[in-house]
C-alpha cells in the first residue's frame, strides 16, 4: 500500500502540470512501473490531446516490459471515444496487468465504465489509491460534474480596517489596496480559471481589463454584470482582447463581433441562474472579483466553494465595507506587508 502511495503522489505532481490548459478536461497524471521503477510517465496536457496514459505508454522505450508493469493514473481511465481513443482500450491492448487508480470519473461517460472495462479484460484494478488528494486536486472538475455548476471562487482585497475601497477615489482608479506581488499572484491565479466575473459598479469605477498580463498564461473568459447595458464602448471589457459575455436584462441589448450577450431576469434567483448559465457554456470554474454586491449576491446563496481575501494595510477609515464571510480558514500567509487568507465553505 505504501508503494502505492508513493507513485500515485507522482502522479498527482504531475498532473498539477495542466492547471489551466486541461478544460473542459480533468487533469491527470500517471506513471508506468516495472520491479519498482518508473519505467514512463506523463499527464495530460491540453483538451484534445493524448490523455495522461497515453503519453505515458508513449514514453516507455521497452515496450515488452509493459506486460508486466503496473500502470498508476489519478483519474480512472476513459472508455468513450471523444477528442481521442479510449484509455483503457490502449492499457488492455499492452496487456498491462495492474491498474491503481486514484479515483472514479464522475463524468456520465466514464463513471466506472473503464475500471469494469478493465476488470473484464483480466487486468486487477485497485482502485481509491491517496483518493482525497486525487478529488482535492480536480475540485472544479467534480463541482461541475457532481453539482452542475461551476467551481466559485470569491476573492477580493480588503484594507486592515476592513474597507473594499475608499469613500471616494478621486482621480486614482483603481485605488490600490495591495502590493505588487499579490497582483501578479491574483493575475496567476486567472490563468488558472476558466472565467472570471465583475459587476457594473467595478467596470465602472475601476475600468479593469480582467485579463492575465503580469503572469504568463491563457486570459480567461470575462463575464460582466450589465443589467441595464450601462457600460460603454470605451470600457476595457469591451476591448475585444478577449472573449467576454455580457449578462444583462435589456432584451436589446447589442452584441458585437468581440463580445456576447445572454439575457436574464435579475432577481433573487441571480447566483443559481448565473451558475446554470456557465455549467450549459461547461465552464468548470470562475472567480468572482466583486465588488460587494456582486460578491454579496453569491454568498447570500451559499454559492461559492473557496475565498481568496488579501487583508492589506493600508488604513481606509471610511468606505465600502467588505463582505461578511463565515467558512472553514485552510491557509494563512503573507507576501511582504499583506495577508492572503484562503476560506473553504463549510459542507
Amino acid at each position: 500500500m505504501m508503494k502505492h502511495k508513493k507513485y500515485m503522489q507522482r502522479c498527482l505532481e504531475l498532473a498539477k502540470n495542466g492547471l489551466g490548459t486541461t478544460y473542459p478536461n480533468p487533469m491527470v497524471g500517471s506513471v508506468i512501473v516495472f520491479e519498482n521503477q518508473i519505467i514512463g510517465e506523463g499527464w495530460h496536457q491540453k483538451a484534445g490531446e493524448p490523455h495522461a496514459e497515453v503519453n505515458a505508454i508513449n514514453s516507455v522505450k521497452d515496450k515488452s516490459l509493459l506486460s508486466k508493469s503496473t500502470i498508476y493514473v489519478s483519474l480512472e481511465p476513459c472508455s468513450h471515444f471523444g477528442k481521442t481513443p479510449p484509455c483503457s482500450d490502449l492499457i488492455i491492448h499492452h496487456k498491462i496487468p495492474n491498474v491503481v487508480v486514484g479515483t472514479v470519473d464522475p463524468n456520465e461517460k466514464v463513471a466506472g465504465k473503464g475500471i469494469e472495462k478493465l476488470r473484464q479484460s483480466g487486468a486487477t484494478v485497485t482502485v481509491g489509491i491517496l483518493e482525497k488528494k486525487c478529488l482535492e486536486l480536480n475540485r472544479r472538475f467534480f463541482t461541475f460534474h457532481n453539482q452542475k455548476r461551476p467551481f466559485i471562487i470569491l476573492k477580493w482585497a480588503e484594507s486592515a480596517d476592513g474597507f473594499l475601497s475608499p469613500q471616494s477615489k478621486n482621480e486614482q482608479k483603481p485605488v490600490w489596496i495591495t502590493n505588487s506581488y499579490s497582483r501578479q499572484l491574483v493575475h496567476k491565479w486567472r490563468t488558472e480559471e476558466q472565467a472570471i466575473l465583475v459587476g457594473t459598479t467595478t467596470v465602472l469605477a475601476d475600468n479593469p481589463k480582467l485579463n492575465s498580463r503580469d503572469w504568463l498564461g491563457n486570459n480567461p473568459l470575462r463575464i460582466v454584470l450589465d443589467r441595464s447595458g450601462k457600460i460603454s464602448n470605451d470600457y476595457e471589457v469591451k476591448n475585444g482582447k478577449q472573449q467576454t459575455i455580457f449578462i444583462t436584462e435589456k432584451e436589446n441589448f447589442v452584441s458585437d463581433e468581440n463580445f456576447n450577450h445572454e439575457t436574464i431576469i435579475f432577481d433573487n434567483q441571480l447566483a443559481e441562474k448565473i451558475c446554470n448559465l456557465l455549467f450549459q457554456k461547461s465552464i468548470q470554474s470562475v472567480i468572482i472579483e466583486g465588488g460587494l454586491q456582486t460578491l454579496q449576491t453569491f454568498i447570500d446563496a451559499n454559492l461559492w466553494d473557496e475565498a481568496r481575501i488579501f487583508k492589506g494595510s493600508l488604513l481606509l477609515q471610511q468606505g465600502t465595507k467588505a463582505p461578511t464571510l463565515f467558512g472553514e480558514t485552510v491557509k494563512r500567509t503573507t507576501i511582504l506587508n499583506d495577508e492572503l487568507l484562503i476560506l473553504k465553505r463549510y459542507d
